[in-house]
């Protein structure tokens, strides 16, 4: 009985020291052969696989960082493309506004000339002039820019529709 009772009292720090100085023993022991063999110039599995893992992890930080570079070009190709659309866009943008202000001034000045010349114009061409010029002026005003061509026809326009609405039409 005295051995039982014996076993039951262990030294709790002898064995935590003796459990570590195992494991450091183990650890020194396998270096230890890591190193023999690697001098030896043979290959462990494990020591394969290690050597596999890392070129993996080398190839696939090479992919990346050409994946990153590619990326990089492909945005600055792309911001350069953008920035061409939306110069064209600006271009088009003006040659329809002039086009649009070409064509009042000129569906103006027309109707002046007409009128002008004494032709007869109903009520409706009258307004749909006026109508016309206010369209032009806020297309001038939206894009900064100054009336100075159409003004003498519209004169000759509001003058010869104040005198039909004096006549009666």
């Amino acid at each position: 009985m005295n051995e039982i009772l014996s076993l039951t009292n262990v030294n709790y720090t002898s064995l935590f020291i003796s459990i570590i100085t195992i494991l450091i023993g183990m650890k020194a022991t396998v270096s230890i052969f890591e190193w023999f063999i690697n001098k030896l110039g043979l290959e462990t599995k494990w020591m394969r696989e290690k050597r596999q893992n890392r070129e993996l992890l080398l190839k696939t930080s090479e992919n990346l960082m050409k994946l990153h570079d590619r990326h990089e070009k492909d945005i600055d190709k792309s911001d350069k493309r953008d920035e061409e659309i939306y110069n064209d866009i600006k271009k088009l943008t003006q040659m329809f506004i002039d086009k649009e202000i070409d064509d009042m001034r000129w569906e103006i000045n027309s109707f002046a000339t007409k009128v002008a010349e004494g032709k007869p114009c109903n009520k409706d061409s009258f307004t749909h002039c006026i109508h016309i010029y206010k369209k032009y002026e806020n297309i001038l005003e939206e894009n900064n820019m100054e009336n100075g061509e159409v003004e003498i026809s519209m004169e000759i326009i509001n003058d010869a529709y104040k005198q039909k609405l004096k006549d009666g039409f």
